[in-house]
């Protein structure tokens, strides 16, 4: 899930409830260990105070819960928590609302988490500012984003319809301001800010037809045909050709790439 500024516009807002939980469902599925490893990597423990920003389902923030314990604190931000059920989250504090109008105290967390939310919006550098500023000195951030400039197929009969559909995914993030290829730009974005960067993974999942991955994307661009077509760089039937390629195991491709960085907030200076 993402939080959006106000007027920006989720990309998947609007989507069918039932629809779009079998999406986020699938991502935790496929997508969860790697971050279970970056977390781990961040040093998360016993004790921990930790933010989940568009914990969507909230299989990450369940994690962390067991993870911290009980003497540690567990909260999971959404704009819309319809998602998570409270009573399959123990430990876990649900609050609905945008990070940025949330009366977070000031350097609080001892980690902050996020996964395919930046990508989503346009301002996503004022995101990063309400991260930063819940986040303790010395303090984790670890983030996830997507590269979908990374998307290109490898072999299958329908392989023109699935590059002319990853070019349609560029174009509508490019349309709204986002940018397509965040991923990549990254670990550059946060050393930017004064960050340290303690560790950097980039999979890009080379897929067959029937994948999980492929079974996701296959799911996104029916949830936003319409977008795709608004961009005038497909018709319906490169949209069904997509669908194919998802959906035959003899085609190969890249849906894109994600990169996860763990970044650490500098400490505070002696005065």
């Amino acid at each position: 899930m993402s939080i959006p500024m106000a007027e920006d516009s989720y990309t998947f807002a609007g989507s069918e409830r039932a629809r779009e939980l079998e999406r986020l469902r699938r991502i935790e599925g496929f997508f969860d260990p790697a971050s279970w490893r970056l977390l781990k990597a961040s040093g998360m423990g016993p004790g921990w105070s930790c933010l989940e920003v568009g914990a969507g389902a909230g299989s990450i923030a369940s994690w962390m819960a067991e993870r911290v314990g009980q003497e540690g604190e567990v909260v999971a931000v959404d704009l819309d928590v319809g998602f998570m059920d409270a009573s399959q989250l123990p430990g876990v504090r649900i609050i609905e609302g945008d990070i940025r109008r949330l009366d977070f105290h000031a350097a609080r967390f001892d980690l902050v988490h996020a996964r395919y939310v930046l990508i989503h919006n346009a301002h996503f550098q004022d995101l990063l500012d309400a991260m930063l500023a819940a986040l303790k000195p010395g303090g984790r951030l670890v983030l996830e984003e997507p590269d979908f400039t990374a998307a290109r197929g490898a072999s299958g009969p329908d392989i023109a319809a699935f590059d002319r559909v990853n070019q349609a995914i560029l174009a509508m993030f490019q349309a709204e301001g986002k940018d397509p290829g965040l991923g990549l730009r990254l670990p550059a974005i946060l050393a930017s800010r004064g960050l340290a960067i303690e560790a950097v993974e980039n999979e890009v999942p080379l897929c067959p037809g029937g994948h999980p991955l492929s079974e996701i994307m296959s799911l996104s661009a029916t949830q936003l045909q319409d977008k795709y077509l608004a961009t005038g760089r497909i018709s319906a039937e490169d949209l069904a050709g997509y669908a194919r390629f998802a959906a035959d195991p003899a085609a190969w491709g890249i849906y894109y790439g994600t990169v996860g960085v763990v970044a650490r907030k500098p400490a505070k200076t002696a005065d």
